[in-house]
């Protein structure tokens, strides 16, 4: 019989936690009027988005002893962890992909906003924050950082990386509800969206690849989201840029 700590300590009770108390806040959210409870939509969007950390402190806090958050925190900061030739990997993949995606993608990149942040290069150091502390970091100290050991003590890398995959996939759907978010903008059903809702599963995949190859390194997750986020916006792929990127990134799988 499944105890209370094995409970906690399962993917599947995390995963359930997640969406739903994340949910609970991002669907409001959307629903609101903007107009008049635009600052209430912010509170509630920004409140879901570290739902996931919140939900892996709190059943690390059930399961685990001193030892055990001690390893959670190393994973986190220890930098020493990650290869030297892995920040390459971590710095460099994305940056290569969209640079496929705009050759082989016929030219599909707009470098609009890269000029922008290069005609007062300071404006990037607050950006660079902000898209860190309000994405990446939060979200791996979950996915990552709390979930995938849990999901490859059952199954081997490539079906954890699937299912986590498609579970943070699912995460995101109801930020296309959410005026002023990225995904709104993307809009429901359409090509980007499908686009969108794609790219998780192949990112997925090499982030597993990364943790794995660098000592279960949350940190090393961190870094490469934060690269997924940062390139996606300076170099803004069009669609057919799009489409190249993430053939090439579903198509590579380390082994």
């Amino acid at each position: 019989m499944e105890t209370k700590d094995n409970r906690s300590k399962s993917p599947w009770t995390f995963f359930t936690l997640t969406l739903a108390l994340t949910w609970a806040l991002w669907i409001p959210a959307g629903l609101v009027d903007h107009e008049q409870y635009g600052t209430l939509a912010t509170i509630l969007h920004y409140a879901g988005g570290v739902m996931p950390t919140l939900v892996a402190l709190t059943l690390l806090f059930r399961t685990e002893d001193a030892e055990g958050w001690m390893d959670y925190a190393r994973r986190l900061v220890d930098f020493r962890r990650i290869g030297l030739g892995w920040y390459a990997v971590i710095f460099l993949t994305v940056p290569l992909l969209t640079s496929f995606g705009l050759f082989l993608g016929g030219g599909g990149t707009s470098f609009d906003p890269l000029q922008n942040y290069l005609q007062s290069p300071l404006s990037l150091v607050p950006f660079a924050l902000f898209m860190l502390l309000f994405g990446p970091l939060p979200e791996e100290m979950a996915w990552r950082g709390y979930a995938l050991d849990r999901l490859q003590s059952q199954m081997n890398p490539f079906r954890s990386s699937l299912v986590l995959g498609l579970v943070w996939t699912v995460w995101h759907l109801p930020l296309f509800l959410i005026e002023g978010t990225y995904q709104h903008g993307l809009g429901i059903g359409s090509l980007p969206f499908w686009l969108y809702m794609l790219d998780k599963i192949p990112q997925s995949i090499l982030m597993t690849w990364i943790y794995n190859s660098n000592k279960r390194s949350t940190l090393s997750a961190v870094l490469f989201h934060f690269m997924v986020n940062f390139s996606g916006e300076i170099l803004d792929l069009t669609l057919q840029g799009e489409v190249v990127y993430i053939q090439l990134g579903g198509s590579w799988q380390p082994s």
